[in-house]
Formats: C-alpha cells, sequence, structure tokens
C-alpha cells in the first residue's frame, strides 16, 4: 500500500458518507488519528508465488539456496511496494533506496535525520547523507547535456549510485574525464571518477538467427509485445533498425519499425501484421515467464533478461538513470545490472519476477566470462510512443460464484462506491469477500468498509500494483460498503460481493 494511497482513500471515503444517509454532521464525523507508529507504516499483503523458473534461475545464478531466493524475492515484493509510499513521504529529502547482500536487505537514503524513525519503522535501513536524489539527477542530466554537445572520449559510462551518494563516472583516462566534469559544470564533490576497463557496445549481430531478423540481414530480440489501439507489435532497442526497416520471424514477413531513437535514447517498437498475436510471455528457455505489469523494481532487486542469443539469465540493478557512451554516441537514462549479454541479445526482455523492466541496450563482457548489460526502460518507451504493454492479469480467485456483481467505469484518480452508491447490510458474523477485476495494464484498488455509528472506517483493503484485487474479512453483524479507486489507469471494472 502506498502512504499517498491510504491518504487519499481515506479523504475520500469520509466525505462520501453521505450515502448513508442521516445529518450531516454525523457523516462527517471525524476519524480517530491512528497510533504515531501505525502513521508511519506502509502494509504490505504477502508476497505471491513466483513465476515457474525464476526460483531455480535465481539460485543458478546468484549461487542462492531455494529458501534464501524465496525470501529474497518476498523483500523485493515489500520493499517495491514501500519505496513509492517512502519517496512521497521523505518528499525533497529522499535520496533513493536499494537492496542489499543476498537477503536483500532494504536500504533507504534521506538528506534528514528525523526521516529515520519513518524509515526504520518500515523494517528498512536509514541511511543518513549529503545529496538528495534530486541533486544527484541534476548532476547527471548536466553531464547528460555535455555529452550532447561533444561526445566525452574516454568516458564510457556514468551513473547516479544511490548506495555511495555519487554521481559516478567511469574512466578509460583521468584526466580527460575531470575535463568533462569540470566542463559540465557540475559540483564536483557530488561525482566520484573511478578507472574502468570496460568498452560498451550495442549488442546487434550481424548473423542471423531466431528471434527476429531486420532487413534480411541483422538480428535482434523482441523485448515485449504491446498494443496501439487495435495495431499490435513489440518494443525493443533502437539501435537494431530505423524507422521503415523490415523485421522477419522464423523466416516470415513480421513488420515494420515504426519509431526509433538512437543514440541519446536506445528504444524502438515494430508494428507487426495480422499473421502474430501478442502474448503476455518471456521466453525462458524453455519455458515462459508471466509479464503482469511494469512496476518499477529498486536497485539491488535480483533480475533476469530473455535474449536470442544466450537465452534466459539473472543478476541484480545495481543502478537506474545510467547515462553510457557507445561508439555511436551517448545514451541516458539506462539501468546498469550484473546480467551478463551478447550480440544478437539487443531489444530483449528485461523482466524482475512478472513486472517488465526494459529492453536491452548493450553491455560488456560476456556469457562466458561475466559482464554488465544496460536496459532502456520499457515504461519511458511506452509512454514515449504511446503504447499499451501486453499483459496476463487474470480474475482474482475468489470470484467465481460470488453473491453479487457490480460493473462500472472509472477514469484515472477517480472512486466509487458499491453497491451502487449505498452498502448491503448482514445480521450475521462470517466472511465478506470482494474480487475486484480491473482493465489490464492498470493499477485499480478495492477497500472495505464498516459503518461505526458515525463514519465509515477502511477495515480491509487489497492495493498491490494490479488491476485486480480480493479482499476476504471475517466480520461481526453491521453495515458495509466497497471503494473501487481507479489509481493507476481508468476503463471498466467488475466487482464480485459475497456476504455472511
Amino acid at each position: 500500500m502506498r502512504l499517498k494511497r491510504v491518504a487519499a482513500m481515506s479523504c475520500a471515503v469520509l466525505l462520501a458518507a453521505l450515502s448513508l444517509g442521516g445529518t450531516a454532521s454525523t457523516a462527517g464525523a471525524s476519524p480517530v488519528s491512528p497510533t504515531t507508529d501505525d502513521a508511519l507504516v506502509v502494509p504490505v499483503e504477502p508476497a505471491p508465488i513466483a513465476p515457474e523458473g525464476v526460483v531455480e534461475a535465481l539460485q543458478r545464478d546468484l549461487g542462492l539456496t531455494e529458501t534464501a531466493a524465496k525470501a529474497r524475492l518476498a523483500n523485493e515484493y515489500r520493499a517495491a511496494i514501500q519505496e513509492p509510499a517512502l519517496r512521497q513521504r521523505l518528499g525533497a529529502d529522499w535520496a533513493g533506496a536499494w537492496l542489499s547482500g543476498d537477503s536483500a536487505q532494504f536500504v533507504v537514503a534521506t538528506t534528514d535525520r528525523r526521516d529515520v524513525r519513518t524509515i526504520e519503522a518500515n523494517g528498512a535501513t536509514a541511511r543518513v547523507v549529503a545529496h538528495s536524489l534530486a541533486d544527484l539527477d541534476r548532476v547527471r542530466e548536466a553531464l547528460d547535456r555535455s555529452a550532447l554537445r561533444r561526445t566525452p572520449v574516454d568516458t564510457p559510462l556514468w551513473y547516479v549510485d544511490v548506495a555511495t551518494n555519487k554521481v559516478v563516472v567511469q574512466s578509460h583516462d583521468t584526466a580527460r574525464t575531470r575535463a568533462f566534469v569540470v566542463d559540465s559544470g557540475v559540483d564536483a564533490a557530488a561525482v566520484e571518477i573511478v578507472p574502468s576497463t570496460v568498452q560498451p557496445r550495442a549488442l546487434a549481430d550481424l548473423r542471423g538467427g531466431d528471434a527476429y531478423n531486420i532487413n534480411n540481414s541483422s538480428r535482434c530480440s523482441i523485448g515485449f509485445p504491446i498494443t496501439r489501439g487495435a495495431q499490435n507489435g513489440f518494443v525493443t532497442a533502437g539501435h537494431c533498425g530505423r524507422a521503415g526497416a523490415t523485421t522477419t520471424g522464423n523466416g516470415a514477413a513480421q513488420g515494420t519499425f515504426q519509431a526509433s531513437s538512437f543514440p541519446g535514447n536506445d528504444y524502438a517498437w515494430v508494428a507487426t501484421n495480422a499473421n502474430w498475436t501478442p502474448r503476455p510471455l518471456v521466453n525462458r528457455y524453455p519455458g515462459t515467464v508471466p509479464v503482469a505489469g511494469s512496476t518499477q523494481a529498486p536497485a539491488g532487486s535480483s533480475i533476469c533478461r530473455s535474449g536470442s542469443t544466450t537465452g534466459w539469465h539473472c543478476g541484480t540493478i545495481r543502478q537506474h538513470n545510467t547515462s553510457v557512451t557507445y561508439p555511436q554516441g551517448t545514451v541516458t537514462g539506462v539501468t546498469r545490472t550484473t546480467v551478463c549479454a551478447e550480440p544478437g541479445d539487443s531489444g530483449g526482455s528485461f523482466i524482475s519476477g512478472s513486472q517488465a523492466q526494459g529492453v536491452t541496450s548493450g553491455g560488456s563482457g560476456n556469457c562466458s566470462s561475466g559482464g554488465e548489460t544496460y536496459h532502456q526502460p520499457v515504461n519511458e518507451i511506452l509512454q514515449t510512443y504511446g503504447l499499451t504493454l501486453v499483459t496476463g492479469d487474470t480474475p482474482p480467485t475468489g470470484c467465481a460464484g460470488a453473491q453479487n456483481t457490480y460493473s462500472g467505469t472509472l477514469a484515472s484518480g477517480a472512486q466509487a462506491i458499491q453497491p451502487n452508491n449505498s452498502y448491503y447490510e448482514t445480521t450475521a458474523s462470517g466472511t465478506h469477500t470482494g474480487c475486484l477485476t480491473g482493465p489490464v495494464g492498470t493499477d485499480f484498488d478495492l477497500a472495505l468498509q464498516k459503518w461505526n455509528g458515525s463514519a465509515w472506517n477502511e477495515v480491509a483493503a487489497g492495493t498491490t500494483p494490479q488491476a485486480n484485487e480480493t479482499i476476504n474479512y471475517n466480520g461481526t453483524a453491521g453495515r458495509y460498503r466497497y471503494v473501487v479507486h481507479a489509481y493507476s489507469g481508468s476503463g471498466s471494472y467488475t466487482l464480485g460481493v459475497s456476504k455472511p
């Protein structure tokens, strides 16, 4: 659950109490203030079961036991939900967050020591640092602007490293890199120059293979299936092809690049013909992993990559908002990972759990000796080109056989009260079940409220980053109602309700 969601829904549901009837003064009664500690905590539901093959891959590539891999995934799930809430709570003090060690301990940095209690109340480790994340982002952006004016020779990579509270600049030649930093006009105290032998390159391969081919010559890998209105297609790396380039898959005509950006960015999208059907899946070589959304995972999270040259490999996220210089120019805003890759893997999927993360851009090393790889965040691609990620949301398990079903349509940020802008009453104790099915690719939430005689109190809620939610609440006799909230995205929903 996110703190901003708690605040928004709490205010809205109190104002909506008029639907029960009675005097205005009764409906507007003030809620009881939560205890101090409760007000600091972001509630998180148990982590879902990991998709098939993910635990095994983490054991293989991260050297973890099965128990440690499952514990890590549970901690990552919790951190992904807590991070946006804590980011909003800390505001200008926010200095980033990351996961540390095999157990994925959640660490949150702040510039204000007064935030430590809030951070620790959520089970995270607090770090008090000198620079906020906004300050570090401004430094990185200044370096990006300088690189656009002139390619920085012998400076292959720079990124915001929240763990060191610095913008780290990797260098083949310290003197040249220092001159690049000085010319950018940034605060030198926020920059750390480190020697590096990394030589990033775009991972496109001129040899044929599976996945998809460009203009019957070079080969790349599909990122994620998408739609744009009635048009199907997929996202991939920009260096794989320019607008107008044709693609084939398995020797058959497939599609055409519609738009492409490289360098500066490294993303593109391909519109496919009617013979190709998009599926919400990533190839695990063998098997598949479902795609349920595109919530960005924090730095330190485990992440896996799928590509047509080397197949399925996993590692961890080092940093977001990295800038990398290839021979063709600088690409900004990519994510740096420890996952290996090789030519032909370009454009392929990066996924954390069931959440799409990005498309493979470039890297160094290989999958024999090791290396690192950078991916272009998928959400930026979707937003830039107006695309919709194809996901595999399924109806919640508690919906079958619901006593009553209600439906409606919500704009993003809006909410509705069910049943029918009113309430239902039960004279018996027992289980209340509500199951919400929202539009694919959105984040819809569900809350159950009970009337206490003067105001509506929230007694249960489903607030995952997904379109679907399920609530099971064991309650006493009384008056109840559900609040459906379109936290992100819009469209039609269905709510199944059963009562004692």
